[in-house]
């Protein structure tokens, strides 16, 4: 049983897990923390289903499908699942914590372990590039850049990049497209992070502690100039 094996069953069925897989949980802090977690969604999903769907939503679907006849099995099939999907999106937005960017940060890391322990050293000038496009600008050394990778993240792209510093390694993800309203930080067993708002998105520090994140994120906006 390793990692990769772990989230795929906790993912396929979070609350029965097979006895090697909780042994795995029991000795490894980080799927421990993934576990965790995602029984913290299963629970607001859960608590999301009992959002009252607005009056009248299953016969507007009913009397808006068009195209070939359905029996009429189906039509309350469809629409009772435009139903279910209404009320879970209403309740993930009611309930939506204000650190919910920042632990996704961190599910990220947790998600790419491989990052922290593989070195590639791209041209720090890429990096510099980067920070442009992001609508920043690069006014001092981050530190020695060992991974730059553009990973997928919630509903688009993003950059991961992995730096080394006086506090260790830390984690900068740079988000576009997404607007952030005011900073956020939230923590895990193993991780920090701090979110922020830029120009473009928002983007985010990820290291070990919450000391070594506040020293890190002073450092980037000394370094980083994001109204530029």
């Amino acid at each position: 049983m390793n990692c990769l094996d772990f989230h795929r069953l906790k993912l396929a069925d979070p609350r029965r897990l097979p006895a090697d897989a909780m042994a795995h949980a029991a000795r490894c802090p980080s799927c421990a923390t993934f576990s965790e977690e995602v029984d913290a969604a299963d629970a607001a999903l859960e608590h999301g289903l009992a959002v009252p769907v607005p009056d009248g939503l299953a016969d507007r679907v009913l009397l808006g499908t068009r195209g070939r006849p359905r029996r009429r099995r189906e039509l309350w099939a469809l629409a009772a699942s435009i139903a279910l999907a209404a009320a879970v999106a209403l309740g993930w937005l009611a309930q939506r914590p204000d650190d919910a960017y920042a632990r996704l940060a961190i599910r990220h890391v947790e998600h790419e372990p491989q990052f922290l322990t593989s070195v590639e050293r791209p041209d720090p000038e890429a990096f510099r590039t980067v920070v442009e496009n992001f609508g920043g600008t690069l006014v001092g050394a981050l530190g020695d850049i060992r991974q730059m990778k553009l990973c997928p993240m919630e509903d688009g792209m993003g950059w991961h990049v992995v730096f080394e510093t006086p506090e260790g390694l830390a984690t900068l993800l740079l988000v576009p497209g997404k607007k952030l309203d005011a900073m956020q930080a939230a923590t895990s067993r193993n991780w920090s992070a701090l979110a922020r708002p830029a120009r473009l998105g928002y983007y985010v520090i990820v290291t070990s502690s919450e000391a070594a994140t506040a020293r890190v994120d002073r450092l980037v906006r000394e370094r980083v100039d994001w109204k530029a």
